[in-house]
């Protein structure tokens, strides 16, 4: 089986297991996708990660590379890495697309067709199902037009996973925290088997 995966090429990754794209944008919690990225890789997944330039403040692309066995996507116009336009080959090959943590900006970008990056345009570009999971400060989750947002991306099909009640990097407590690792992999394993 490792053979014919390799033989495939690394855009099929194992020939068994879906393919998901994993979003991580620039919020302190982006260190818990490199676990999630590890979970995915070990259930048989192949594993392909769009960092965000604010992203890379809190987390590697080596790191997120050396988990997944695949290049980290970075830059919109990146022919340097592969012979297909990046973020068309992503969208088409995307089993699903979680974006983690999804930030207030994400929320509002994808909320209204913004395309000014690698991982907006995947999302418009996508027709396999997209999830977000949002996290931030409290008051920023709770404003009316971060709901707003969430509430527009619901209407245009795609699925939010809430974030949870803790403690915040930030010093506040409330709700906002990105759920951990396992719950992300549970929730992503229930949305592929109804897939």
């Amino acid at each position: 089986m490792e053979v014919l995966a390799e033989t495939v090429g690394w855009w099929y990754g194992p020939v068994m297991g879906s393919t998901v794209v994993l979003g991580i944008c620039g919020g302190i919690a982006a260190y818990k996708c490199a676990d999630l990225v590890r979970l995915l890789v070990k259930e048989g997944h192949a594993v392909h990660v769009i960092c965000t330039k604010e992203a890379e403040q809190f987390v590697t692309p080596l790191t997120l590379q050396t988990l997944s066995g695949n290049p980290v996507h970075r830059d919109l116009f990146d022919l340097t890495q592969e012979q297909q336009i990046s973020h068309i080959a992503l969208a088409d090959r995307a089993s699903c697309t979680l974006v983690a943590p999804a930030t207030a900006n994400i929320l509002a970008k994808a909320a209204h067709g913004f395309c000014d990056d690698l991982l907006t345009t995947v999302i418009c570009a996508t027709t396999a199902p997209v999830l977000f999971a949002p996290s931030m400060n409290v008051h920023m989750w709770e404003n009316k037009a971060t709901q707003a947002n969430v509430a527009r991306l619901k209407e245009l099909g795609h699925r939010i996973i809430p974030p949870v009640v803790g403690e915040l990097a930030c010093g506040y407590e409330g709700m906002g925290r990105l759920p951990e690792p396992a719950q992300l992999l549970e929730t992503i394993r229930s949305l592929l088997k109804k897939s």
